[in-house]
């Protein structure tokens, strides 16, 4: 076990001293834009698959729609995860510059103090 006055990387994880939050929430971010491409992906698909499932170019007048609408819907997805994912970001930030205030404010009382 790591002595009590030891600073180590496993130990300032262990007990919240430093969050991980912040590089975590970058790969959840990625993560979630591949599903994102995923969907877009399947809505191309599905507009193809109409179009020539019927065969007609009657099934244009469907496809075309459902092409444009699902891939402004996917558009917006991505957009939506892309501010939550930076909601995420800027509240653990906050975190860290209160705690960085922190430290500054109690270094001042220790210079005041002497």
């Amino acid at each position: 076990m790591a002595a009590s006055g030891r600073r180590g990387g496993l130990w300032e994880v262990l007990v919240f001293d430093r969050m991980i939050t912040g590089p975590v929430i970058h790969l959840v971010y990625w993560a979630g834009m591949a599903v994102i491409l995923v969907a877009a992906l399947s809505v191309v698909g599905a507009s193809i698959g109409v179009f020539f499932r019927e065969g007609s170019w009657a099934s244009l007048l469907l496809a075309l729609p459902v092409l444009i609408v699902g891939l402004v819907v996917v558009g917006a997805l991505g957009l939506l995860w892309r501010a939550m994912c930076e909601f995420y970001v800027v509240i653990f930030r906050i975190g860290d510059d209160l705690s960085a205030l922190r430290r500054a404010a109690e270094e001042e009382q220790r210079r005041a103090g002497r």
